[in-house]
């Protein structure tokens, strides 16, 4: 019969030495003979090394149209703007500007879709629960008044004395104002369709997110206003620009700031350069509104810098997403600190 370990005699000291040598988990208890087992902090692997999420299967397509989706939404206020103050100019870039930009995004978001034909069927249920099915309908609600409105400032004189065109032309001044009071929300909803993934740099970044779309979007929309406008006219573009500049530099900024682990997602690799190349280009462009409100040719080539920026910035919100996927401690580490926390 084998001896029970339990009446066993204690170990010689050099015994213990040995033991404690092949098993680095065990050490003595104070004031006695026996060992206490001594758990190592457990270090975290996924199985086979392989990542916790699958990575997003969207194409460049989905940060354009986040782009475009701003770009649309902030010249509709412009363009609203300017009819209500008498900015000819300022209006008709704003209102055709904001249609091109609305028709590319459309595009965009269709062609990403598996099966584009069936684009139809979102409009078939209205689920507030849904940010895309949400998003879907504020598009529908943006679109026909500045389809409208864009109409108008591109129908031929000879049209516009015939009784359609003083239809069109009556009813442009209150379309383009229905649309511009959704823009906000066409703005920002891609910030909240992103961050109700599961994807960990956009779900862990929701707070931050919506002022770095809504300020990219402010950006865009202004120093393309700058570009295409006289600048006598351009003056609320520019105030557009800069509020927009500085609310995404300060935005981004936080976000780093805050995410922790994860913002390594935003500080590295691909993303990093397009997000450091969006704040310089953004930079740029807002000091070039403050500093050339007289100059044609700085409003230009501000209005490019913060249009390019916008755009870099949608491309490495979007890369910084794909690549928080790949790695599984982007998933685990804020589950486990948060699970401390409660």
């Amino acid at each position: 019969m084998s001896e029970d370990p339990l009446l066993r005699e204690p170990r010689s000291d050099a015994g213990a030495a040995d033991t404690r040598a092949r098993w680095p988990g065990r050490r003595r208890k104070r004031g006695g003979s026996g060992e206490e087992l001594m758990v190592p902090r457990a270090e975290f692997r996924s199985y086979y090394g392989r990542p916790v999420l699958k990575p997003p299967v969207w194409e460049w397509k989905v940060p354009a149209y986040l782009f475009t989706g701003g770009l649309a939404a902030g010249t509709s206020l412009l363009a609203a703007g300017a009819d209500l103050t008498g900015r000819p100019s300022l209006r008709r870039a704003g209102r055709t500007g904001s249609l091109a930009a609305l028709l590319a995004s459309v595009y965009l978001l269709v062609a990403d879709l598996g099966r584009p034909e069936r684009f139809h069927h979102m409009l078939r249920v209205a689920k507030p629960t849904s940010p895309m099915s949400v998003g879907t309908w504020i598009l529908t609600a943006f679109g026909p008044g500045m389809g409208v409105a864009a109409a108008a400032e591109v129908l031929p004189a000879g049209l516009r004395r015939r009784l359609p065109g003083k239809i069109v032309s009556a009813a442009a001044r209150p379309a383009g104002l229905s649309s511009a009071v959704v823009a906000p929300a066409v703005a920002s909803y891609t910030a909240v369709l992103l961050s109700q993934t599961a994807v960990p740099a956009w779900h862990e970044a929701h707070a931050e997110l919506p002022f770095v779309f809504t300020g990219s979007a402010a950006a865009s929309s202004g120093g393309f206003a700058m570009a295409l406008v006289p600048v006598e006219e351009a003056g609320p573009a520019r105030a557009l620009a800069v509020f927009g500049a500085a609310t995404e530099l300060v935005a981004s900024k936080v976000l780093e700031r805050r995410l922790g682990l994860t913002a390594e997602a935003y500080t590295t690799g691909k993303a990093h350069r397009l997000r450091r190349w969006s704040e310089r280009l953004t930079a740029a462009g807002l000091l070039g509104a403050l500093a050339g409100h007289r100059s044609r040719a700085v409003s230009v080539a501000a209005g490019a810098a913060l249009f390019a920026g916008s755009a870099l910035q949608r491309f490495g919100v979007f890369e910084a997403g794909v690549e928080s996927t790949k790695d599984p401690k982007y998933v685990v580490v804020p589950q486990r600190e948060r699970a401390n926390r409660s």
